[in-house]
């Protein structure tokens, strides 16, 4: 008997046409399936329409349906196949990690080209998707992970790297999970999650953890505008190991000292933070000042742990939040 997966169709490019206009979702996850030759060999699919939405447009609410769904799905399937825009796929993956104690493994896949476009990458992405789902090395560990152009990269690691190449994501630190061909698949280290603390939290949709870049020139008044408007927490997405400017750092010394958490990140696509370097912006003062390093999570997904950590609680330890990062 084969074993089953549940594909949920969230939208995305790999769902688009651009009939009368740009690119928009319309067509149904049984569509996208029938164009995927070789599929019934690999699994018995079934279907279900969570959203038809472009990802850049992904909400919470959204969000929780697919952990929700998700969460149904798996205690019927062998796995769990997600289809998502590109643009937040990263981001929904790791949002599911953290909140989604998976015991079967889901894999969120999608396409940079669309079905209407020239040679379009969303069938083998599909296809390596539902061989993900159910390959053996993942059914005994489960947990989250994103299928593109023959890879495998657990959901805590990946990031989109480039805008429109079908190689649109990697591992930068961490490398992929596995590499699949026609012949077989080959796991370059071990599968498994490295999140889900906060199994079925949902997003308080009115906390507010707004992103600040530091970079040549940047003053103090977005950070400060946050801070007046009331967040709950502020993400530094600073240079290098984790730098801003001294008006910058001047502002991370007054918000930390109102009470707001401020956690520094870096604009490299690679490496850790490290609160090395001294004068009024740099990471050591910066760490001084009470700022908290997120060590190799990117912004956009430190900003999505505290989010989940302060839904999940009424007081946060934002160090210790971070420490294994």
């Amino acid at each position: 008997m084969p074993p089953t997966v549940t594909v949920l169709g969230t939208g995305g490019t790999i769902a688009s046409t651009a009939e009368g206009g740009g690119a928009t979702p319309t067509l149904s996850t049984d569509a996208l399936l029938e164009a995927v030759p070789g599929l019934a060999e690999v699994a018995d699919v079934r279907t279900e329409q969570v959203a038809q939405i472009p990802s850049y447009e992904l909400d919470f609410e959204t969000a929780a349906e697919i952990r929700t769904t998700a969460a149904d799905a798996a205690d019927s399937s062998d796995g769990v196949v997600v289809t998502h825009g590109t643009d937040t796929m990263a981001e929904s993956a790791y949002l599911l990690d953290l909140t989604f104690a998976a015991d079967v493994p889901v894999v969120f896949t999608g396409a940079q080209r669309r079905p209407d476009e020239p040679s379009p990458d969303g069938p083998s992405n599909l296809l390596t998707a539902v061989r993900a789902a159910v390959h053996d090395r993942l059914a005994d560990v489960g947990g989250v992970y994103v299928a593109f152009d023959e890879r495998l990269h657990a959901a805590r690691d990946v990031q989109k790297v480039h805008t429109r190449r079908l190689d649109a994501f990697a591992s930068p630190d961490a490398g992929h999970v596995a590499s699949f061909t026609p012949e077989g698949v080959r796991f370059v280290r071990e599968p498994g999650s490295r999140s889900d603390p906060f199994p079925g939290t949902a997003v308080d949709p009115d906390l507010s953890v707004p992103i600040v870049s530091s970079g040549i020139g940047v003053d103090a008044t977005a950070l400060e505008c946050a801070r007046e408007a009331g967040a709950d927490a502020v993400v530094l997405e600073g240079t290098g190991l984790g730098n801003a400017t001294a008006p910058l750092g001047d502002a991370v010394r007054e918000t930390v000292e109102r009470g707001v958490p401020v956690v520094v990140t870096t604009r490299c696509r690679a490496g850790s933070t490290a609160p090395v370097y001294g004068a009024s912006g740099g990471g050591q003062t910066l760490a001084e000042h009470g700022a908290v390093f997120a060590g190799h999570l990117p912004a956009e997904k430190a900003r999505l742990k505290l989010l989940v950590a302060l839904s999940a609680a009424v007081s946060v330890d934002v160090a210790t939040l971070f420490e294994d990062e």
